[in-house]
């Protein structure tokens, strides 16, 4: 059985615990014989592999191709994750351009089987590149199918830096957070957005991001929100408005139960 990460407590208090012990917990978690297995055998072969469909039909290979991006959900969606990569970003018309997700993007720019040059699969620091991706994915999985939540704020902290680090414009960097169900989900919560917000025109989206972060956060930019110190008070907003929800379903739940016990027998039996 592979080693499952060990989480005490839920909230602050289970990522407070998460936090101090991660460094072992992932050492040992690399080391499982499942996972290692399926790293050695992408590094292994993933260099003979030229072209979209020769990738789609290993399915050893797409599971940590997948994985790697956050997308292990779309194993069995061959022929879908086939046009993603074959159709690669260079066209504007290409079906990852045209997703709101940007892991799709990731994906198709990572392996770039569109482009002129060859793909990507054929340099030699390309597998260790993906499975180091898969191996961070994997524990967040496996740290999310005992609490989501957890897993939701070790995402952001992840990959929230590497957004700010990256070239794009400032704009562009929140419309990638905006468009990266993990990272937007955070942010949803930590600001306490509405459940109908999705809904609005993408441009006051961005507004209203960057009006509730400046309130909350006292900045506006990713490039600040990045900073340690700040995104420490988005995942303790975040997590804080999640437990309030949880509490607030079970007490629903709660009161509901105790409705049905006061009913007596004889009005639901007839």
């Amino acid at each position: 059985m592979s080693f499952q990460p060990v989480i005490v407590g839920s909230g602050l208090v289970g990522w407070q615990f998460l936090q101090s012990t991660l460094g072992r917990q992932r050492e040992v978690f690399d080391q499982s014989a499942a996972l290692t297995r399926d790293t050695d055998y992408f590094e292994a072969n993933i260099g003979k592999i030229d072209s979209a469909e020769a990738l789609v039909d290993d399915r050893r290979l797409l599971r940590v191709a997948l994985g790697a991006f956050g997308l292990q959900d779309d194993i069995n969606n061959r022929f879908f994750i086939k046009k993603i990569l074959e159709e690669g970003l260079t066209d504007r018309d290409a079906l990852a351009n045209k997703l709101t997700d940007e892991r799709y993007k990731s994906l198709a720019r990572a392996f770039a089987f569109d482009s002129p040059l060859g793909p990507r699969t054929k340099l030699s620091s390309f597998g260790a590149e993906i499975v180091t991706q898969f191996r961070v994915q994997e524990f967040e999985v496996s740290v999310g199918n005992q609490d989501e939540s957890l897993r939701l704020a070790l995402n952001l902290e992840r990959s929230l830096p590497e957004i700010a680090d990256s070239s794009v414009g400032a704009d562009a960097k929140w419309f990638r957070i905006m468009g990266t169900p993990p990272l937007r989900s955070v942010f949803e919560d930590a600001l306490a957005l509405p459940s109908g917000f999705g809904q609005l025109d993408i441009d006051k989206q961005l507004e209203v991001f960057r009006d509730k972060s400046q309130a909350r956060f006292g900045v506006s930019e990713i490039s600040d929100l990045a900073q340690p110190e700040v995104m420490d008070k988005i995942v303790q907003g975040f997590l804080l408005q999640r437990q309030v929800k949880q509490i607030s379903t079970a007490g629903a739940g709660q009161v509901a139960l105790s409705l049905l016990q006061q009913i007596p027998r004889q009005s639901i039996l007839g």
